[in-house]
């Protein structure tokens, strides 16, 4: 009987060991499979959708954290695909390069999820640089493909990004600016990893007098304004 149906039925599953790390087999890297194209042409949607929603402006930067090993199946840093994560580089920098925005592609725990961004996009944004070269089994196949994919590859230690998506539970959130605001589409995985995708906005600041955009300003402004003159009016009467 699986977990669930045990849970489900109020029966004691039994004791359960919490998984961490995978352990090092020193595996050869995997093969993208026959449907990685259309697996990433997936992915390249679901950046698309997300962009469409987000409108990031020119030049901002947008983290993906990929695990090709979760996209197969397999636990996340155990089955890598330097195959596969090109395809999906590929068409996330195709649709990023038409949103007109930077992509910053997460490097696993192991590089403390540092990321592979475009040098340009670096001296923007004034980011911190570190000193390593990702590689599909120290620091994760979409890494390495970003390393060999962007013209001037840098990595930097964190970025502020205005939205991200999280292909296989990579955890994007360190990278995202506040406040992060997650975004659903109707599918929910890539291949069989789980797919999490989040916009970001600005802090709300302030109490009940605060106002948070410049249509709700004018709307106060023109209700004050009608208010003080119904108040000169009834002055006037008296």
């Amino acid at each position: 009987m699986a977990v669930q149906d045990r849970l489900a039925e109020n029966v004691d599953p039994g004791p359960t060991k919490a998984i961490d790390k995978p352990s090092h087999t020193g595996q050869p890297p995997c093969p993208g499979g026959d449907d990685a194209a259309s697996i990433a042409s997936l992915a390249g949607r679901s950046l698309a959708a997300l962009l469409e929603l987000a409108r990031p402006e020119p030049g901002d930067l947008v983290v993906v954290g990929c695990s090709t090993s979760e996209i197969r199946g397999q636990r996340i840093g155990s089955a890598g695909s330097p195959e596969l994560a090109c395809h999906l580089f590929g068409q996330l920098k195709a649709v990023a390069d038409e949103y007109h925005v930077g992509l910053a592609i997460q490097c696993c725990e192991h590089l403390n999820r540092a990321l592979v961004v475009d040098r340009k996009a670096a001296k923007e944004h004034r980011l911190v640089p570190v000193t390593v070269w990702p590689r599909w089994n120290a620091g994760g196949a979409l890494a390495a493909a970003a390393i060999d994919g962007f013209d001037q590859p840098v990595v930097v230690e964190s970025v502020s990004a205005v939205a991200g998506i999280d292909i296989g539970h990579t955890l994007i959130g360190m990278h995202l600016c506040p406040v992060a605001v997650p975004v659903r589409l109707p599918w929910r995985k890539i291949g069989e990893a789980d797919l999490v995708l989040a916009r970001t906005r600005p802090r709300l600041i302030g109490g009940t007098r605060a106002v948070y955009s410049r249509e709700e300003a004018e709307s106060r402004a023109a209700a004050e304004h009608e208010a003080a003159a119904r108040s000169a009016a009834q002055k006037d009467a008296r």
